[in-house]
């Protein structure tokens, strides 16, 4: 049970920090879900917003985190 309450812990801790990264990003004027790219379709009644441009780019900040990570711990 340890094990598992450790992953807890340490998965709620990483959804803390990008949650703070997020906030941060939006204080400092970062358009993020603003981006070029981002589908936005608004018509009367009826919104549609998919942000693919801020998706493909977290994901690769996060891939980009994730290695140096796993390459800093196997040392």
């Amino acid at each position: 049970m340890e094990t598992i309450a450790r992953y807890l812990m340490l998965g709620g801790v990483a959804l803390f920090l990008i949650g703070g990264g997020i906030f941060l990003a939006a204080k400092l004027g970062f358009p993020l879900g603003r981006l070029p790219g981002d589908i936005r379709i608004e018509r009367d009644g009826f919104s549609f917003y998919f942000p693919i441009t801020s998706s493909i780019l977290v994901s690769v900040v996060l891939t980009i985190l994730s290695n140096l990570i796993s390459r800093f711990w196997k040392k």
